[in-house]
């Protein structure tokens, strides 16, 4: 079992920042990659970045060059740096670790960009 916790959201002019984090506690050690994913009210949830346990990163295009995904192995922690924050970033923003078979999900925390 995996358990994640994120943290970080809250309410953000547009052009502005946030940096969410998700603290994973647990059986770690098999997971493949971490991710950050959102949903907007009345839409799918969608990937927005992912890194592999080599570092390998990937991103949606309506982030990439704003939104940048890291990780700290002795924290356990997945961070997602957010920058020039637009309206449409607005959503809930969810943490996954991919362990194969197995998907974890963390509780979910709201980003909302408006003026």
């Amino acid at each position: 079992q995996v358990q994640l916790v994120e943290s970080g959201g809250g309410l953000v002019q547009p052009g502005g920042s946030l940096r969410l984090s998700c603290a994973a506690s647990g059986n770690i050690f098999s997971i493949y990659a971490m991710a950050w994913y959102r949903q907007a009210p009345g839409k799918q949830r969608d990937l927005v970045a992912q890194i592999t346990n080599a570092g390998s990163t990937h991103y949606a295009d309506s982030v990439k060059g704003r939104f940048t995904i890291s990780r700290d192995n002795a924290k356990s922690t997945v961070y997602l740096q957010m920058d020039s924050l637009k309206p449409e970033d607005t959503a809930v923003y969810y943490c996954n670790a991919d362990d194969p078979p197995v998907n974890y999900w963390g509780q979910g925390t709201q980003v909302t960009v408006s003026a």
